[in-house]
């Protein structure tokens, strides 16, 4: 049986993206793997540097793993924080990590440019960090998105310079589980490709039916179809890339053929 890793960021709750991007197969996932999901919030310091709401964050994040279905007899689930190791690991792959390697990082670049005024070193060195969690578990296998690929290939590196150096076979080298026809990439309410906490075009798993109606009412439209069988707008197709997800068949399929013969308005 493979080890997979996984883990997420506690910087507040999880939204259609979590569920249908990752949390929805990682409950299959559980069955057929020794898997370890665990809640990062020593990475969320990075972004958010005081604990303020990180720890309540953490707690939510696990109560909607578990409601999510995730089964705590099955996987384990536990806060990064509450695994020392992971640290101690972390301090010796930053020996071996060069400063070069870590600059030419694209998430790093992204967030100098997201919050200049504050480039810490846990930003610059999120990879030895990302490696720690991975390597402390010998995993295999690591669901990664996109934007984590390049830290996948950086924990191989690690892990093999670690192996190199001291001359031992102890870390494997990871690779990307994929989903294949599984992976679902859920769009943003504002008419962006993918959801997110921070951007505020996300529909969240505790969110009530009433705000869930106000923000899909408020989500980015245009003025509706004006020919018969006209491509939708990315906005419009996001709204139906989600409905899709979330709706009866029956429900899509209603509001397509409205699409289709210019009958819909928003």
């Amino acid at each position: 049986m493979e080890t997979v890793v996984s883990g997420i960021r506690s910087t507040g709750n999880l939204h259609l993206g979590n569920y249908f991007g990752a949390l929805k197969n990682f409950v299959k996932m559980q069955y057929e793997n020794r898997c370890f999901f665990f809640i990062a919030d020593y990475h969320a310091l990075t972004t958010h540097p005081t604990s303020a709401n990180i720890k309540n964050s953490a707690k939510q994040v696990i109560i909607e793993y578990l409601a999510a279905g995730l089964d705590p007899e099955t996987a384990t689930l536990y806060f990064q924080s509450d695994v020392p190791e992971v640290l101690e690991l972390y301090l010796f792959l930053n020996m071996n990590a060069y400063l070069g390697e870590l600059e030419r990082c694209t998430s790093f670049k992204d967030k100098v440019r997201q919050q200049p005024d504050n480039v810490n070193a846990g930003l610059l060195t999120y990879p030895t960090l990302m490696a720690a969690d991975i390597l402390i578990h010998k995993a295999h296998k690591v669901p990664v998105g996109k934007d984590q690929e390049q830290h996948l290939e950086m924990t191989r590196l690690f892990a093999a310079r670690f192996n190199r150096m001291y001359k031992v076979d102890y870390f494997t080298e990871p690779q990307a589980y994929n989903f294949g026809e599984n992976l679902i990439k859920i769009p943003g309410l504002d008419g962006s490709l993918k959801m997110g906490k921070s951007e505020g075009n996300a529909i969240y798993l505790i969110d009530s039916p009433e705000a869930i109606r106000k923000k899909v009412m408020k989500a980015k439209t245009d003025t509706g179809p004006t020919q018969a069988n006209q491509e939708k707008s990315q906005e419009i197709q996001n709204l139906f890339t989600i409905m899709q997800q979330v709706s009866k068949p029956e429900t899509l399929h209603f509001f397509e053929a409205a699409y289709a013969d210019c009958s819909i308005r928003y």
